[in-house]
């Protein structure tokens, strides 16, 4: 028989009784185990076992995976994979980018130099638990930065952190002819040097709104929230040519939720509960990079 489903699971600690109840799991739910084999490095531990199943549609998959998950197997996450999109010849990647591609929430940064970080984290993280409707919470948040002066950006750009692996994943996804982009509900003014710097193929995110100087606490043009970044991910990839099978979306939040739902595969990066609970895959733990190995890049 031939692999037709590759289940990837990530720890920062796996034991052999844990990979033994995930072999079980993976038994109970029909799938034969064909090959097994183990990467990682110092930082955290993978196990790729290539498997047949009978149902490999997308109802099949995801009874496979309630099967996994409803084992609540100790210091691993296990991704189920189609293997026709690990064995791709081009793939497409697309990350949101606040708490994703970098550590932080962009828009925080900036409240806290109007002096509204805690009024303002509070909204950011109801909005991205899928409680308030993101526009609107994107623009009330906006507001409070009106008459800052137009060179915080410039400072918050500064304080921004890449993920840990991140630029080795965008690395890793170009160096083997993939296809990279993020689309952000944060701001183009943050997110073009990065984008510069890691040679994203496509990216897009908020516009700032500068007038003499200073911030409006506006924001130009639709905002990009969930149905953007679907309708993004959408588009790139039928310019690329790339099947939405063989894609794979990144993010955290509520507003990621569509287009982790249309992607080939959607992880949940370091997510809110809610995102977790939908996505395809959970990775709960902090290397952006383990993102290559769920993908077969």
């Amino acid at each position: 028989m031939t692999s037709n489903v590759t289940a990837v699971s990530y720890g920062l600690k796996m034991t052999p009784p844990a990979l033994e109840q995930l072999r079980s799991a993976l038994a109970a739910g029909g799938a034969a185990l064909q090959s097994e084999s183990t990467a990682g490095d110092d930082r955290y531990q993978v196990h790729v076992a290539e498997l047949e199943v009978a149902d490999s549609t997308t109802s099949g998959l995801a009874a496979l995976r309630r099967a996994v998950s409803g084992a609540a197997l100790a210091g691993l996450d296990t991704a189920l994979v189609p293997t026709g999109l690990r064995s791709a010849a081009r793939k497409l990647l697309i990350m949101d980018v606040d708490s994703t591609l970098i550590q932080q929430e962009v828009i925080e940064l900036l409240a806290a130099y109007a002096g509204k970080f805690e009024e303002v984290a509070a909204v950011t993280e109801a909005a991205m638990r899928g409680e308030l409707d993101f526009a609107q919470s994107l623009h009330a948040r906006v507001a409070v930065l009106a008459g800052l002066p137009a060179d915080v950006v410039h400072s918050v750009r500064q304080e921004v952190k890449l993920s840990e692996g991140a630029a080795e994943l965008v690395a890793a996804f170009k160096a083997a002819g993939h296809v990279v982009a993020v689309v952000s509900g944060g701001f183009n003014q943050i997110l073009e040097p990065i984008a510069g710097d890691l040679g994203l193929d496509y990216w897009q995110a908020n516009e700032l709104e500068i007038v003499d100087g200073a911030l409006t606490g506006k924001v130009l043009g639709a905002v990009v929230d969930r149905a953007a970044k679907e309708k993004y991910l959408r588009e790139w990839a039928a310019d690329e040519g790339i099947p939405l099978e063989h894609t794979i979306a990144v993010g955290d939040g509520a507003n990621d939720l569509d287009m982790l739902g249309a992607a080939g595969i959607g992880v949940a990066f370091n997510a809110k509960p809610a995102v977790r609970a939908v996505a395809d895959a959970a990775l709960n733990m902090p290397y952006l990079d383990a993102v290559q190995h769920i993908a077969g890049v």
